[in-house]
C-alpha cells in the first residue's frame, strides 16, 4: 500500500456522455460573444434544472496541479495514525478528520455507518475584522509538518477556485436572467471549506458494513461545488428523478461542478442541489485508493438567502441565515465521539 501510486486524472480515460449532466466549456462564455454566452448560460439552466451537476472544461487549471497535491497528500494519508493523531479535528475544524469521524447521510436524516474516508480539511482563514464571524469562521489552517510541499500547492490551487467559482455565479446568474453580479455581490468575503478525501482500499479498510459507503449520499450545503475526481469502480455516482443512481460521467479535462442546498433555495428549487454518494472500495479491486480534491464555496457570513419570486422559482422557501443553516448541516453530519 505505502508504495502504490495515485494517478493523476489526465491518464484516466472518460466515461460515457450523460445527457443530463453535459459538458461546458468555458471558452464560448469567455469569449464575450452574446450569442455564445446565451447558448451557454441556456444549457446550464437545463442541466442545474435535471440533475444539479455540469462538467467543466475550459477552465485554464493545469492538471499538473491537482497531480502533485495528490502526490503529497497521499504521502500523508500513509503515514501510521498515530502520527496524524495530532492533527485530529471534528467535522468543520482545520485538520485531518480520521476514519469514522463524519457519515453525511446524516444530513438526509438517515443514520449510517460511519463514511469509509480520512480527509484533511482547510477553510477560509482571512479575517473579516468582525471577531464574533471570525472566532468561528475565520480561523488559520493548519498544514502538516510532514508534508511542507503541500502548503504552496494548496494556496495556489485555492486561488484559482475563488476565481472559478465566482465566475462559475456570474454564470448562474446570467443563465436565471439575473444581473451578472446577482450571487457575487454576497461573495465579498466568502467562506468556502477545501477537502482532499482519500478514500483507501479495502485491504486498509476492511469490508464496508452495511449501508456503508465512502461518503454516504447526500447534497452540499453551499452555493458551487468545485471537484477534481479521479475514475474508480468505488466512485462517484448522482442521483435523478428519471435514472435514480448512476454512475457520474467522466471527463479527465473536466471539473464536476454542482451546486448545494443554498443555491437551490436562493432559485426557489428551480435548480435542484447534486443528490451524490461514493461507492465503497469494490471487492472486485481491493487496493483501489482514490483521492479527491473538494472546493465547497460558499457567500459572506450571514447572507439572508431568499427564494427567488415566479416565474424563475417555483418554491418560496422561508428566508435563512445562510451560515446558521451551514452550521446546522455540518453539526448534522459529525459522528459523536464515543467514550471508552
Amino acid at each position: 500500500m505505502a508504495g502504490s501510486p495515485v494517478p493523476a486524472n489526465p491518464a484516466t480515460p472518460s466515461t460515457p456522455a450523460n445527457p443530463v449532466v453535459p459538458v461546458i466549456d468555458l471558452g464560448p462564455w469567455r469569449s464575450g460573444d452574446p450569442d455564445a454566452r446565451a447558448r451557454t448560460a441556456a444549457r446550464v439552466d437545463e442541466a442545474l434544472r435535471a440533475a444539479g451537476f455540469l462538467l467543466v472544461t475550459g477552465h485554464g487549471v493545469d492538471p499538473a496541479l491537482p497531480a502533485r497535491i495528490r502526490e503529497a497528500a497521499a504521502s500523508f494519508f500513509r503515514l501510521p495514525a498515530a502520527a496524524k493523531q495530532p492533527y485530529a479535528v471534528t467535522v468543520g475544524g482545520r485538520g485531518w478528520l480520521g476514519p469514522g469521524a463524519e457519515a453525511n447521510s446524516y444530513a438526509e436524516g438517515e443514520p449510517s455507518p460511519p463514511d469509509l474516508k480520512e480527509s484533511w480539511s482547510f477553510a477560509a482563514d482571512e479575517p473579516t475584522g468582525i471577531p464574533s464571524v471570525d472566532d468561528e469562521w475565520f480561523r488559520p489552517n493548519t498544514w502538516p509538518a510532514e508534508v511542507p510541499e503541500l502548503r504552496p500547492l494548496v494556496e495556489e490551487y485555492l486561488g484559482l477556485m475563488r476565481a472559478l467559482s465566482d465566475e462559475l455565479l456570474e454564470l448562474l446568474a446570467t443563465a436565471l436572467g439575473l444581473a451578472e453580479d446577482h450571487f457575487t455581490r454576497h461573495t465579498s468575503h466568502p467562506t468556502w471549506g477545501f477537502n482532499l478525501n482519500w478514500y483507501p482500499g479495502a485491504d486498509t479498510v476492511g469490508p464496508p458494513l452495511p449501508g456503508q459507503f465512502r461518503i454516504g449520499a447526500h447534497t452540499d450545503f453551499g452555493t458551487v461545488t468545485v471537484l477534481d475526481r479521479q475514475l474508480g469502480s468505488g466512485g462517484l455516482q448522482i442521483h435523478t428523478d428519471a435514472g435514480g443512481w448512476q454512475d457520474a460521467p467522466f471527463d479527465p479535462a473536466a471539473l464536476t461542478v454542482n451546486i448545494g442546498d443554498l443555491m437551490a433555495r436562493w432559485t426557489g428549487d428551480r435548480w435542484r442541489a447534486g443528490r451524490h454518494r461514493v461507492l465503497p472500495p469494490p471487492v472486485h479491486s481491493p487496493a483501489e485508493e482514490l483521492i479527491s480534491l473538494v472546493y465547497f464555496y460558499e457567500c459572506d457570513a450571514h447572507t439572508r438567502v431568499e427564494s427567488l419570486p415566479a416565474p424563475i422559482g417555483r418554491i418560496a422557501h422561508d428566508p435563512v441565515d445562510s451560515h446558521v443553516y451551514l452550521r446546522g448541516q455540518l453539526d448534522a453530519i459529525s459522528v459523536p465521539a464515543t467514550s471508552e
